[in-house]
């Protein structure tokens, strides 16, 4: 199985395409990411550069690699509050659907703890789409879930809207 990498910054044009197929893909397959069933390539590459070049200095891009294509990644953003230097964000867990049930998830969500923690993070937060896999996930991985927020946001085939639950976990 593939190791898990940091991706480091400047990110190869080559890195973005595929970390745009991953983001489109996810989408595409019904996945909650903040994103709707229209995604396209160029504008997926678009958000990527664009998160990646305003990251904060202390965000992580955490991949992993099947024969050089990027088909797993999570993202771990420091708190902008200064009141909250200790508190870090999970945001796009993404995995190929081609890799899912594999425990990559799992593998993905224990790389970003152990950074999170090298980091000197303490506490970390998340949302998902309720019902949903990843919700799941979060729980089996000892996750407290703090609460849910009706109607959040639409599905990505924009026909029906979702609850969020938020879950933390702290290190």
């Amino acid at each position: 199985m593939a190791d898990i990498e940091l991706l480091t910054r400047p990110v190869s044009a080559a890195d973005i395409r595929t970390l745009a197929a991953l983001l489109v893909d996810t989408v595409r397959s019904g996945a909650a990411v903040s994103f709707l069933a229209t995604l396209t390539p160029e504008q997926a590459e678009r958000w990527w550069r664009e998160t990646i070049d305003r990251a904060h200095d202390r965000a992580r891009f955490l991949v992993v690699r099947e024969r050089g294509t990027i088909v797993g990644t999570v993202q771990l953003h420091p708190s902008w509050a200064p009141n909250q230097p200790h508190q870090a964000g999970i945001a796009k867990l993404l995995v190929h659907r081609d890799h899912r049930r594999t425990g990559l998830a799992t593998r993905l969500m224990d790389a970003a703890e152990q950074e999170a923690r090298a980091a000197g993070f303490t506490l970390l937060v998340l949302d998902a789409k309720r019902g949903a896999p990843a919700e799941l996930l979060y729980r089996r991985l000892g996750w407290t879930h703090a609460g849910t927020i009706p109607r959040f946001a639409l599905d990505p085939d924009e026909r029906a809207m979702h609850d969020a639950v938020i879950f933390f976990k702290e290190l």
